[in-house]
C-alpha cells in the first residue's frame, strides 16, 4: 500500500535526542529549543518564537494573549481543522464562520467585513495547503476595525505572501500572532509539536509567562528577577528537549526536504492537467501573491460520487487517498450554534476535495499512472 503520508527521517534525529539526554536536561527550554527558536527568528525575521507541544497549544496561547472572553466573536473559515476553533471556544468565544473561496479552499477574504460586529475581537486566517490568504485585505480590515489577526499557519512553513507593497513576507510574520504545526503529516516534523510566533511586541513578555505555566521562570533564569513565581494565567505549553532535538534535525535539512516536496507537487500538477480537464476536475490554485511550499496536492471533484469513485479506484491499486475537513459549521457540536447561513463553497470542498499522497520518498508517477 502506498500511504497518504510517510514521515521522513534525516538520520540525525536519534543522534540529537541522545545528545539531549547526555546534556542532562530533557525538560523544556534547553539547548535544542533555543537552536530552533534562533533558526526561525533568524531565517524568517519572526519577532519571537516559542516552541509548543502542538499547533493547538500555540492557538490556545494566542487566545489567552488577546484575552478572549465569553461573548467575544472570532471570525475564521469553516473549512479548517477543529483546533482552529477549539482554542477560542475554550475561552468562551463565539465562532463566526466565513465561507471558502470558489477558486481555493482558503477563506473568502471579501466575505469577512460583513461578518464583523461590535463583538468581533479577532480574525483567524488559515493558510490552507500552505497557500497564503490575501493578507493585505485581512490586515487592512483589522486596522480599520481594531481587530487582532492570528495566522493559522499550521500547513504554511516556508511559504510566503507578496503584498501590494511588493515585499515578499514569510507566512506567520504578518499577523499579530501565528501558529505553526510540526505534526508528522507536515513538511517539517517532530511527531507532535508546534510553535507560537509573536510579531506584536506587546505580547512578547506575556507569551513567555503563559508558556511557562504562568510564571516568570524564564526571566529568573536570565537573571532579570531574583526569584520566580506565579504572575499570570498560563499552562505547560513548552515541549521537552527530546521533541526539540528531533525538530532540529529536520530544520537542518529543511531546504532539501522542501526542494523534493515541491518537485513532487509540480510533477503532479503538470502530469494531471489533461486528466483534470477530461474529468472536469479542479487542480490547486496558487494565487499570484502566494508561494507554494509543497505541503499538499489536492484535486476538487465534481461531486462526492466522483470523489468516491477515484478513492476506490486508487484503493484497488493499493494507493491511499483521503478527503479532508468536514465544515465546522455543520459539525454536530456547532451546527445549532452557527447563525451564518449556508456556506456553499465550504460544503463543496467537504464533499469534493481529495488529497493525493505527498511525502519525501514518494514516486508521484505511480499515482498518476493509477489515475
Amino acid at each position: 500500500m502506498i500511504p497518504f503520508n510517510k514521515p521522513y527521517f534525516t538520520g540525525k534525529e536519534t543522534q540529537y535526542i541522545e545528545d539531549a539526554v547526555r546534556k542532562g536536561k530533557i525538560s523544556g527550554n534547553g539547548y535544542y529549543t533555543q537552536l530552533c527558536h534562533d533558526f526561525f527568528e533568524r531565517r524568517y525575521g519572526f519577532n519571537k518564537c516559542l516552541l509548543t507541544t502542538s499547533c493547538t497549544d500555540a492557538l490556545e496561547m494566542a487566545a489567552l494573549l488577546i484575552d478572549i472572553k465569553e461573548g467575544d466573536e472570532v471570525i475564521m473559515p469553516s473549512y479548517t481543522f477543529v483546533s482552529t476553533a477549539n482554542a477560542f471556544v475554550l475561552r468562551g468565544a463565539t465562532i463566526v464562520f466565513a465561507d471558502s473561496r470558489a477558486d481555493h479552499p482558503g477563506m473568502d477574504e471579501d466575505s469577512i467585513e460583513r461578518l464583523i460586529t461590535a463583538k468581533t475581537k479577532a480574525i483567524v486566517p488559515v493558510h490552507y495547503a500552505g497557500v497564503s490568504c490575501d493578507m493585505d485585505k485581512i490586515m487592512d480590515l483589522a486596522t480599520a476595525y481594531h481587530l487582532y489577526v492570528i495566522e493559522d499557519a499550521a500547513q504554511a512553513i516556508d511559504s510566503f505572501y507578496t503584498g501590494k507593497d511588493g515585499i515578499k513576507k514569510p507566512l506567520g510574520s504578518i499577523g499579530h500572532l501565528a501558529a505553526f504545526s510540526f505534526h508528522e503529516t507536515k513538511n517539517i516534523i517532530s511527531g507532535e509539536g508546534g510553535m507560537l510566533v509573536v510579531n506584536d511586541n506587546q505580547f512578547a513578555a506575556k507569551a513567555e509567562i503563559i508558556w511557562e505555566k504562568g510564571t516568570n521562570r524564564s526571566s529568573f533564569f536570565r537573571g532579570e528577577v531574583d526569584k520566580y513565581g506565579w504572575v499570570a494565567v498560563g499552562s505547560s505549553f513548552l515541549p521537552s528537549e527530546i521533541i526539540a532535538a528531533f525538530l532540529w534535525a529536520q530544520l537542518e535539512n529543511m531546504d532539501a526536504i522542501q526542494q523534493v516536496r515541491k518537485l513532487h507537487w509540480e510533477h503532479y500538477n503538470t502530469a494531471l492537467l489533461n486528466w483534470a480537464r477530461q474529468n472536469e476536475i479542479q487542480l490547486p490554485l496558487i494565487p499570484s501573491y502566494a508561494s507554494n511550499n509543497g505541503h499538499m496536492f489536492y484535486v476538487v471533484c465534481q461531486s462526492i460520487e466522483q470523489r468516491q469513485t477515484i478513492i476506490e479506484k486508487l484503493q484497488r491499486k493499493k494507493i491511499l487517498s483521503v478527503f479532508h475537513y468536514i465544515s465546522l459549521h455543520s459539525s454536530s457540536f456547532y451546527a445549532d450554534k452557527h447563525t451564518g447561513g449556508v456556506l456553499n463553497q465550504s460544503d463543496r470542498y467537504s464533499n469534493c476535495l481529495l488529497r493525493l499522497p505527498l511525502f519525501y520518498e514518494l514516486n508521484p508517477q505511480q499515482i498518476i499512472d493509477a489515475l
